[in-house]
């Protein structure tokens, strides 16, 4: 059987495909609609196909559709992971990055994670939060006008301009609510969601937006089991920078991570400290020892991460009088 290997490229309306058989290479475009993607992949059904591609958030659902019922070996790389990886280019087109994307799978393929489809629940929750930070974005951009509004009051439109945009901050609000609601009803009706969303939320800092998060990146604690995976990638891991015996620093977290997720633990760990609980005492007592505040927290960040894996391993709410090192 014929071993295939497909690189694919994707924008909102087409996706640009390169297609390595036998050293031999194809290239092709076709629109990204389910309709044209199972023409195309109808032809391969018979061979030994491997499928990789870029995550592009909501452009990959099409393709996700269709290769969830196909028995191909599926790949979805970080375009970070990529782009580090192919060394020094020049020049850029779809028809080069489907080449790429064809290229890096057909080397790394046995090192990478196969792609497995989410569950139902999973995919909505997916796509409300990626809505709800799109309009929480619009709400910040709105905001930040107002303060303009104030040099317009000389021509008189300062009051009518502010009334206009108060009123699409509050329709904005009530779209955020309506979002929040649904996640929380589809997290109700799946029992499995119900139970991590409430272990979750045992933990100290922990509240309704992180464990949404956690239960999204982790499509439900399956795609990452590791609390130090999850550091990782969520930038709060420290790592080590040494080069022989003259070049040594201090270890320091990544550039490298999920800006969003990092943000929102941030926010999880300001809350922590703020309370009666065993965080506050491990963040009073390290800042009392002299430790750097800010490193203090990125550890309460740390440690909220594996208490909250810890939890759900365990499938206990946390305990609170719990000693910390």
């Amino acid at each position: 059987m014929k071993n295939i290997i497909i690189g694919i490229d994707i924008s909102s309306k087409t996706l640009d495909i390169c297609i390595k058989e036998e050293m031999k290479l194809k290239y092709l475009t076709i629109e990204n609609k389910t309709t044209f993607i199972k023409r195309f992949f109808k032809s391969y059904n018979t061979y030994n196909v491997i499928v990789a591609m870029e995550n592009t958030g909501r452009y990959n659902w099409n393709l996700f559709e269709v290769l969830e019922k196909l028995s191909f070996k599926v790949y979805v790389i970080s375009p970070l992971h990529l782009k580090k990886s192919i060394g020094l280019t020049r020049g850029k087109n779809d028809k080069i990055d489907a080449l790429r994307i064809c290229s890096f799978i057909e080397k790394n393929h046995q090192e990478m994670p196969m792609w497995k489809p989410c569950s139902e629940s999973i995919k909505k929750i997916k796509i409300l939060l990626t809505e709800r930070a799109s309009r929480i974005k619009i709400k910040k951009q709105l905001k930040a006008q107002q303060h303009d509004y104030k040099l317009m009051k000389s021509v008189g439109l300062d009051k009518q301009l502010l009334s206009l945009n108060m009123k699409m901050i509050n329709s904005i609000e009530n779209q955020i609510k309506i979002i929040e609601g649904n996640i929380e009803d589809i997290i109700s009706s799946d029992q499995k969601l119900k139970q991590q969303h409430k272990l979750m939320k045992s933990v100290p800092g922990v509240g309704k937006v992180l464990s949404w998060t956690l239960l999204s990146k982790t499509e439900g604690f399956t795609t990452i089991t590791d609390p130090r995976k999850m550091a990782c990638y969520s930038g709060v891991a420290p790592f080590d920078f040494q080069s022989g015996t003259s070049v040594k620093r201090r270890p320091a977290v990544s550039m490298l991570a999920d800006k969003g997720i990092k943000a929102i633990l941030h926010l999880a760990a300001m809350s922590a400290i703020r309370l009666d609980n065993d965080l506050r005492k491990y963040y009073m007592r390290k800042v009392e020892e002299g430790k750097n505040k800010m490193s203090v927290l990125n550890a309460v960040r740390n440690k909220i991460i594996h208490r909250v894996f810890a939890v759900i391993k365990n499938q206990t709410l946390y305990q609170k009088d719990l000693v910390l090192s």
